[in-house]
């Protein structure tokens, strides 16, 4: 089922993507300390960096959710009318709904 009109207006499972971004993150920190441990710091260091990325990810994520029913809508909220060419994002329609003669 959509639920929305992608790709303009597609909405993201945040709650999903907060979950496996705690995941990661947890597995990066448990990582950088294993190979820590095992003297290994080259391996700790692309954990680092993995947790790093991971971090960023989850912090994007949890500001996407205190936005609002912007970025996550409920299941009160319907999904987004199709857009039905009046947008005319990708420059490739004319008022009428027509395709434009871009003369190739």
């Amino acid at each position: 089922m959509r639920t929305g009109n992608e790709p303009l207006h597609a909405r993201s499972p945040l709650k999903i993507r907060c979950g496996l971004a705690l995941w990661g993150l947890l597995w990066a920190i448990a990582g950088t300390v294993a190979f820590i441990d095992a003297g290994r710091p080259e391996w700790a260091a692309a954990c680092a960096a993995l947790a790093m990325v991971a971090a960023t990810d989850l912090a994007m994520v949890i500001r996407h959710i205190r936005q609002g029913p912007h970025y996550q809508p409920g299941k009160d909220i319907p999904p987004y009318a199709p857009d039905r060419g009046r947008n005319d994002a990708f420059g490739i329609r004319n008022d009428a709904g027509r395709r434009r003669n871009t003369g190739r």
